[in-house]
């Protein structure tokens, strides 16, 4: 039996060989493990999200992956900095929160805040950072955007509200309960925690249905993050590795001949330095305008790497990490799905 809260929830989840895989990939911070007992702590059940949510985009991303394992037979464990993740604001989504409301009633009850707001404007979208308050340095953050829709066409609209009007809520009455008990106590008895575990995890993940061609042409021509929204929801839009050396690491990859971007994205500050593996390719079916079922190849999700500085803080004159983010830095790094988008005229598709 596991001797961790984290791990026993882990191997309730995926089973205890799939458990331990998994924990052998990641550094786990020292706050997350505590002795099995009745109750969890809401860092043990953020952590526990963070590592299942981790696992799911390396399953989506093959070269993500493959740095992973490349890292582990080195003798080396992944230092989970961030996932990011996309939501649209102010437009019809069906029964599920719009932006980032939808994420927030998860996260704060988990013990995250605010921890930085980020315009977006070349990409008319908002990002906010989230960070953990039991423990900022060491707990994965959570890179939030917002889409606004009224900054595009009236057409882009109208196709926003067809899409996205489908969402299902997949945060049932009773896991909401849960949730308000968690933001109330900091806790909630394990068994509770084993129910919402699996719930929030599906909460990251595309709640529409999929859009048509036509749809998906008309969101593509004027965003590529609405587009990508249309296909792939809420799940990861990328994870974040932090390393000590992005630039050494960047150039290792490259040798490898693995799709890496070519440009270090730097901070005004110049503390955060960022890549990242180009989109993997993903298809997905949808309808052409006889509604037949078409294979599209569409831009998925993808894996980055961060570099982060210390430095002395004026206020405290305490050292710390600089978990900033930056705005110039997350536009380039949007760009990775972009750039695997196929061109609006000429999707790559095969009829089923």
């Amino acid at each position: 039996m596991s001797t961790t809260n984290l791990q026993f929830m882990l191997a309730s989840v995926l089973g205890a060989e799939h458990a331990d895989q998994l924990s052998g990939l990641l550094q786990i911070p020292a706050s997350t493990l505590r002795p099995r007992s009745d109750t969890v702590s809401r860092i043990e059940i953020a952590q526990a999200l963070n590592m299942l949510l981790f696992e799911k985009l390396l399953k989506a991303v093959p070269q993500g992956n493959d740095y992973v394992q490349d890292s582990v037979r080195a003798g080396n464990k992944i230092r989970f900095d961030h996932g990011a993740l996309r939501t649209v604001l102010g437009i019809s989504t069906g029964t599920l929160p719009a932006g980032e409301a939808a994420f927030t009633r998860i996260l704060r009850p988990l013990g995250y805040r605010v921890n930085g707001i980020y315009p977006l404007q070349r990409i008319s979208m908002t990002g906010r950072a989230y960070a953990h308050e039991d423990d900022a340095e060491e707990i994965a953050q959570f890179f939030l955007s917002e889409l606004h829709p009224h900054n595009f066409s009236v057409e882009f609209q109208h196709t926003v509200n067809r899409v996205l009007a489908t969402s299902q809520d997949p945060i049932d009455p009773h896991s909401a309960q849960l949730l308000q008990q968690l933001g109330a106590d900091q806790a909630l008895p394990l068994a509770d925690a084993l129910q919402l575990l699996p719930v929030l995890v599906a909460c990251f993940d595309r709640q529409h249905d999929l859009p048509s061609i036509a749809d998906y042409q008309t969101l593509l021509a004027e965003s590529a993050e609405m587009a990508w929204i249309s296909t792939e929801g809420n799940a990861f839009n990328h994870a974040t590795d932090r390393v000590p050396n992005v630039e050494q690491v960047a150039e290792a990859q490259r040798a490898l001949g693995r799709a890496i971007k070519e440009k270090i994205e730097v901070s005004r500050n110049g503390r955060v330095r960022q890549t990242a593996f180009r989109a993997s390719t993903v298809t997905r079916a949808m309808r052409d305008e006889n509604g037949v079922l078409v294979e599209m190849k569409v831009p998925g999700s993808f894996y980055e790497f961060i570099s982060r500085d210390r430095y002395l803080d004026a206020d405290s004159q305490a050292e710390k990490l600089d978990l900033t983010f930056d705005s110039a830095n997350a536009q380039g790094i949007f760009k990775m799905t972009a750039s695997a988008t196929p061109a609006a005229n000429a999707p790559e598709m095969n009829q089923r």
